[in-house]
C-alpha cells in the first residue's frame, strides 16, 4: 500500500462517485451474498507507474485482470463509520498491461451491516453497503483516472452469503456465471459525507501464520473433525472439495465434548428476556463444481476456533487437504521472553497467542461470540501488548473510534466502534460509562507515551481524556448510591468526589462471586477516578497546559482522599475487603505510605485464607503479582504464579488452553468448557514475567525508554531468565542466571538511553549505553 505525498486521500478519490448494488428488497442479515463490481478499460502501452484507491461501506477484495491486490484482509476494516472511514492506495503497476484490462471489486457486509456483537445486531451503521475507488495510471503521455461511477456493472457471484459472524458460503458452480446490471450511485448522508476520509494509522490485516492439522479424526456418522492444535482467529483453507455438487460445511468452534464431536454450547448467547441461546454461528459452506484446481478460502469472514468439523465431504481428508489461517493486524514483535521454567514459557506463549488472535483490526475481547473492542479488555492489555508488539498506529485507530463514540455528556461506550448494541426496553439501565472499562480512553493514552514517548497520543486524545474524566465527576458531585443515602441521609463532605453511582462492572468476574447489577460499586470506581485524573494532569503537563494540570491535580487528590476517608481504616484495613480492593489501592497509590505494612499483610492474609489462591477478577489481576512484589512478597507472587489448582494459570496449562480462558474455570475438572476459551485479559500476567522476572521496567518520568529500570526478582527455583524489548532508541536486553549461588546479571543499554540495574540483593548501579555485567 503506498500513500501520496501532500495527495490528500479526498483528492485519490475525487473523480470516483460510491456505487452500490441496486438491491429492490435488502436480503435478511446473514444470507446477503458479496456482490461483484467491474469495469473495463484499454491502455495503449504499459503504465510506468499505477495506484488504486479504494474504500468501502463493508468488506471489500479488489481484483486486476484476475489477480488480487495486495494482501491485506477485511479492508477497510472496522471504525465508527460516520465519523472516520479509512481508505487504502495500493501500488498496481504490475498487475495491468496493455490492450483490454478489468478492474473488478467483491463487496460483503463486513461490520458496516453484518452482525456484530453477541447479540448478532445487523445493520449497524446502514442498510445497504457501497463501494468507491479510482485507479490512477500513469503513462509516458498522460494520467488516466479510472472511476467507479455510473458505466459500472454488478452482479451476485459464487459468494452466496458473506457475515462476519455466521460464516460465508461459496457455490463454485456459480463461478463465471454472473448476471450483470447496472449499479445505483449512492448518495445518502454518509457517502455525501468525504472529510470522514482518512488513511489508517495501523497496519493492515493480513495472514500471519499457517496451522497443520495435529490430528483428523472420522466419527461413526461421516463427521470429519480437524485438530489444528491451536486456538485462533481466521478461517481454514480446504483444497478438497469433492466431486461437483458436494455440499460441504466447516462448522468452527474451541472444544470437543466427551464423545470427541465438536461443541459449541460454552459460547451460546441468550438475550435477555428471551430464554433461547441465539445461533452460534462460525459455519462456512462451500458447493463444489468438481474443479480439482478450487479452493475453499472465506476472506469475507473470520472465526474464533481451533477444531473444525467438516460434513458433507464424501472422501477422508489429509493433513495436505486443510490449513487453519490465523489472522490478525500485521503487527511487529518488539518483545521477548524465556525463561528455565518450561510452564512459564508455555504461559508466555497463549498469553501472547490469545492477544494476537484478538488483535484483528480492533483489540477485541473474544475472536468468536463477541468480537466486540471493549475497552475494558484492552485498558488491562495495553501494557502487555506494548511490550509483545509495535501497538502504536493500532492503539491510535482505535482510540479514533473510542472518541468518535463518546457521548455528549463524555460517557465512554463499553465498546469501541460502538456496535451490534440492543435497544432492549426490558433493560432500562445503560451499562456504558462503567469505571475501569471508560478509564481507557485515560489509560491507554497514557501507556502509548509512556512506551514510545511520542506526546501526539496524548494531543490527539486529550479533549477525549478530559471530558471522560470530567463525566466521572460531575456523577460523583451530583448522585450518590441509595444504600448510602439509607445509611447517611446527609451526604458527608467528601462524598462529592466518591463516584459511587451509575451503572459498573467493578471488579467483574471474581472467581466464586455473583454479580449484583445494583450493587454499591465506589470503592472501584473512586479509584479510577482518582488514576485517571493523575492521568490527565500529568498528559496536561507534557502539552504545557498548566492551568489544567493543577486542576486535575486538585481532583487527583479530592478523589484519593474520599477513597482513603470512605474505605480505609485507621489500621489500614479496607472496610469494603476482597483481594482486588487493596491490589488496586496498592496499585493506584491511594494506600499511604505508613500504612502500607498493615495492608499487604491483610491481603496475605486474604490469599491465605484462599488456599493461597488468587481472587480477583477483571481489572485488578494484572497488578496482583506487581503489588505483592513491590511490597515485599515477591514469595507469595511467585506461589500464586506457580498455583496449580483451580484458579490460577496453571490450570489452564494443565487442562490444555492454547489461550487464555475468560474464566478462571474455562474447562472445568470433569472436562467441560464453560465461555470464551479465548479471552486475553488475565494473560496481562505475563507483565510480571517481563518487569519482574526479567526486570525491564519503564519509567513513566522518562517516556520513551530514555531511562528504565531493569529490577530482575528471581524465585520459585528459577535458573535463569532473559528478556528483550526494542525500543525507537534500540533493544533492551536483561538476561541473569544462577549458578553456585552466584547471581551474573547481563545488560545491554540502547543508545542515548539511562538505566537504574538493581540487583536482588537491592545494591543499585547507574549505566548508560552499552553492555554491562553485574554479579553478586
Amino acid at each position: 500500500m503506498t500513500a501520496k505525498t501532500n495527495t490528500t486521500v479526498q483528492d485519490l478519490l475525487a473523480k470516483a462517485a460510491w456505487i452500490q448494488a441496486a438491491e429492490d428488497t435488502i436480503p435478511p442479515a446473514g444470507a446477503r451474498p458479496a456482490y461483484e463490481f467491474r469495469t473495463k478499460f484499454t491502455l495503449d502501452e504499459v503504465p510506468w507507474h499505477a495506484s488504486l484507491a479504494v474504500t468501502a461501506h463493508g468488506i471489500y477484495e479488489a481484483f486486476i485482470n484476475g489477480f488480487r491486490v495486495g494482501d491485506e484482509e477485511l479492508s477497510p476494516g472496522l471504525s465508527s463509520y460516520a465519523k472516520t472511514l479509512y481508505v487504502q492506495d495500493h501500488e498496481v503497476t504490475g498487475l495491468l498491461s496493455t490492450g483490454l484490462n478489468e478492474l473488478r471489486l467483491v463487496l460483503s457486509d463486513g461490520w458496516f451491516r453484518g452482525r456484530c456483537g453477541p447479540s448478532r445486531v445487523p445493520d449497524n451503521f446502514g442498510t445497504r453497503t457501497a463501494l468507491i475507488a479510482q485507479l490512477e495510471v500513469q503513462t509516458s503521455a498522460d494520467v488516466i483516472r479510472i472511476a467507479t461511477g455510473p458505466d459500472w456493472e454488478y452482479g451476485t457471484g459464487p459468494i452466496t452469503a458473506a457475515d462476519l459472524m455466521d460464516g460465508q458460503t461459496v457455490d463454485f458452480t456459480r463461478a463465471g456465471n454472473i448476471a450483470w446490471q447496472p449499479v445505483r450511485i449512492a448518495r445518502d448522508s454518509l457517502t455525501l459525507d468525504r472529510s470522514r476520509l482518512s488513511f489508517s494509522p495501523a497496519p493492515p490485516v493480513r495472514r500471519v501464520q499457517e496451522y497443520a492439522p495435529t490430528a483428523i479424526t472420522k466419527l461413526p456418522g461421516g463427521r470429519q473433525i480437524v485438530d489444528f492444535g491451536q486456538n485462533l482467529n481466521g478461517w481454514v483453507r480446504l483444497s478438497a472439495l469433492g466431486p461437483a455438487g458436494t455440499r460441504i460445511t466447516l462448522t468452527h468452534g474451541e472444544a470437543l465434548d466427551r464423545t470427541g464431536d465438536l461443541t459449541t454450547a460454552h459460547l451460546a448467547y441468550t438475550q435477555y428476556p428471551d430464554p433461547n441461546p441465539l445461533p452460534t454461528g462460525q459455519t462456512d459452506t462451500v458447493i463444489s463444481r468438481g474443479n480439482s484446481r478450487d479452493v475453499f478460502e472465506p476472506r469475507h469472514t473470520t472465526h474464533g476456533f481451533r477444531y473444525v468439523a467438516v460434513d458433507g465431504l464424501p472422501e477422508d481428508l489429509n493433513s495436505t487437504d486443510i490449513a487453519a489461517i490465523l489472522v490478525h493486524t500485521d503487527l511487529a514483535p518488539t518483545g521477548t521472553f524465556d525463561c528455565s521454567d518450561e510452564l512459564l514459557n508455555q504461559l508466555h506463549r497463549i498469553a501472547k497467542a490469545s492477544w494476537r488472535a484478538n488483535a484483528c483490526d480492533v483489540p477485541t475481547d473474544c475472536p468468536q461470540r463477541e468480537r466486540w473492542g471493549y475497552t475494558g479488555d484492552y485498558q488491562i492489555f495495553v501494557r502487555s501488548a506494548a511490550f509483545l508488539d509495535d501497538v502504536y498506529g493500532f492503539s491510535r485507530k482505535w482510540l479514533k473510534s473510542l472518541a468518535d463514540d463518546q457521548l455528549d455528556n463524555g460517557c465512554i461506550t463499553n465498546v469501541a466502534p460502538n456496535t451490534g448494541v440492543v435497544d432492549n426496553p426490558e433493560i432500562p439501565l445503560s451499562f456504558d460509562g462503567s469505571a475501569g472499562w471508560g478509564d481507557a480512553a485515560t489509560i491507554v493514552p497514557w501507556q502509548l507515551y509512556v512506551t514510545y514517548g511520542d506526546a501526539r497520543v496524548l494531543k490527539e486524545n486529550f479533549d477525549m481524556m478530559t471530558r471522560w474524566v470530567n463525566y466521572a465527576a460531575r456523577i460523583a458531585a451530583t448522585q450518590r448510591h441509595q444504600s448510602r443515602q439509607e445509611i447517611r441521609p446527609n451526604p458527608a463532605p467528601h462524598e462529592r468526589f466518591l463516584w459511587d453511582s451509575g451503572f459498573h462492572w467493578g471488579e467483574w468476574a471474581e472467581p466464586g462471586g455473583a454479580f449484583d447489577f445494583a450493587g454499591d460499586k465506589g470503592i472501584v470506581a473512586t479509584a479510577y477516578m482518582a488514576r485517571s485524573s493523575d492521568i490527565v494532569s500529568r498528559a496536561a503537563a507534557v502539552l504545557g497546559r498548566n492551568d489544567l494540570a493543577h486542576h486535575y491535580r486538585e481532583l487527583h487528590t479530592n478523589a484519593v482522599n474520599a477513597w482513603r476517608t470512605e474505605y480505609l481504616t485507621a489500621e489500614g484495613h479496607l472496610t469494603v475487603e476482597s483481594q482486588a480492593n487493596y491490589v488496586r489501592g496498592f496499585a493506584f497509590g491511594l494506600i499511604p505510605a505508613k500504612l502500607e505494612t498493615n495492608a499487604v499483610n491483610r491481603l496475605v492474609e486474604l490469599i491465605r485464607k484462599k488456599d493461597t489462591h488468587l481472587s480477583t477478577g477483571f481489572l485488578s489481576t494484572p497488578f496482583l503479582l506487581p503489588v505483592l512484589a513491590d511490597h515485599g512478597r515477591t514469595d507469595t507472587a511467585y506461589e500464586l504464579l506457580f498455583q496449580d489448582t483451580a484458579p490460577s494459570w496453571m490450570t489452564m496449562l494443565n487442562r490444555g488452553a492454547t489461550t487464555i480462558w475468560e474464566s478462571w474455570e474455562g474447562i472445568s475438572e470433569d472436562g467441560i468448557p464453560h465461555e470464551s476459551l479465548n479471552h486475553y485479559s488475565k494473560g496481562a500476567v505475563i507483565t510480571f514475567l517481563h518487569e519482574y522476572i526479567a526486570g525491564i521496567r519503564p519509567d513513566e518520568n522518562y517516556p520513551g525508554y530514555e531511562q528504565f529500570s531493569i529490577e530482575p526478582k528471581p524465585g520459585h527455583g528459577l535458573r535463569w531468565a532473559r528478556a528483550t524489548m526494542r525500543t525507537a532508541r534500540g533493544t533492551i536486553t536483561s538476561s541473569w542466571h544462577i549458578q553456585n549461588s552466584t547471581f551474573t546479571l547481563d545488560v545491554r543499554v540502547p543508545a542515548g538511553c539511562t538505566a537504574q540495574v538493581v540487583m536482588p540483593s537491592g545494591t543499585r548501579y547507574t549505566v548508560g549505553h552499552g553492555n554491562h555485567t553485574f554479579t553478586e
